[in-house]
């Protein structure tokens, strides 16, 4: 694959068939990435709130995987540790000062179109978060994983408060099971 290529995909959160192919297709961007000059360890981003349900895919997915890898893989941001507007900048600071430069995958919570509410996105390039509250924070991620949680309204912050739980943690279980089928293929 050529870094200067974008890609995105999109896979439906009730699919059962969609982790299997999450899987192999973040294992190809992971590679792409691994390519770089010198051996580069991955962290995982999760980012958002838990404070209102619609941004809270990020800190659910990294208690989720915290609970099942425990430290096998790095993770920053859960339900305990939120990482979210007020610290993310302090965290990439932090990210960014070591000296291994790893590839990092960042994941958060998003908003689109009616029809692709309950979608994960993976791509190869960064995230915006806050994009939806028009916060200007800066983008995150050589990798990015996205799960819709609604769709655009007038007022930015109604779609992510009236969020249904349900939708989070499908999002967040589909997500998961396609990370962990990724940390296997890697093993």
């Amino acid at each position: 694959m050529r870094l200067d290529l974008q890609e995105t995909f999109y896979h439906r959160a009730d699919n059962t068939f969609s982790s299997g192919l999450f899987a192999s297709q973040l294992s190809r961007f992971v590679s792409s990435f691994e390519k770089w000059p010198g051996k580069r360890p991955l962290l995982f981003l999760c980012i958002g709130s838990d404070r209102v349900t619609g941004d809270s895919l990020g800190p659910v997915i990294g208690y989720k995987l915290g609970k099942v890898w425990g430290q096998e893989i790095p993770i920053i941001g859960s339900l305990d540790h939120p990482v979210h507007a007020v610290n993310l900048e302090q965290t990439l600071e932090w990210i960014n000062s070591r000296k291994d430069k790893p590839i990092l995958v960042a994941i958060d919570a998003s908003v689109g179109v009616e029809e692709h509410v309950g979608c994960i996105t993976l791509s190869n390039r960064p995230l915006k978060p806050g994009l939806a509250v028009n916060k200007d924070l800066p983008a995150v991620g050589h990798i990015s994983i996205t799960g819709i949680v609604s769709s655009r309204q007038s007022d930015p912050m109604f779609p992510l408060h009236s969020t249904s739980l349900a939708l989070v943690m499908n999002l967040a279980d589909c997500i998961c099971n396609g990370i962990s089928r990724f940390c296997y293929i890697r093993r």
